[in-house]
């Protein structure tokens, strides 16, 4: 029982990912479902940053070094096209307030 188990989950998480290697071009997605998957890496990041930056110890804390060092990585991205600056401004934003009293 534990080896069909295995079998199925293995299933379960490779078809779907092979049905889109094997069908290629034969199959043509709704352009719904097609505008709805541009949305898909960003849903994907947002997941993954969001809960690491409001959440500090196990704890919701939307004011925290973390947010501010996002805060200005955001800024310093829309506010300039070098690659390098929004890491440089995040990194000294969020390493100020860590160093403040309280942080």
């Amino acid at each position: 029982m534990l080896w069909l188990t295995f079998i199925l989950a293995g299933l379960a998480t490779t078809l779907p990912r092979a049905s889109f290697i094997v069908l290629g071009g034969r199959v043509r997605l709704p352009p719904t479902l097609q505008r709805a998957l541009r949305y898909a890496p960003a849903a994907a990041l947002a997941a993954i940053v969001v809960p690491d930056v409001l959440v500090v110890a196990g704890d919701f804390a939307p004011l925290n070094p973390n947010l501010a060092g996002v805060s200005a990585a955001v800024a310093a991205a829309l506010l300039s096209r070098n690659p390098w600056l929004p890491f440089i401004a995040g990194m000294v934003a969020l390493h100020a307030l860590r160093w403040l009293p309280g942080g």
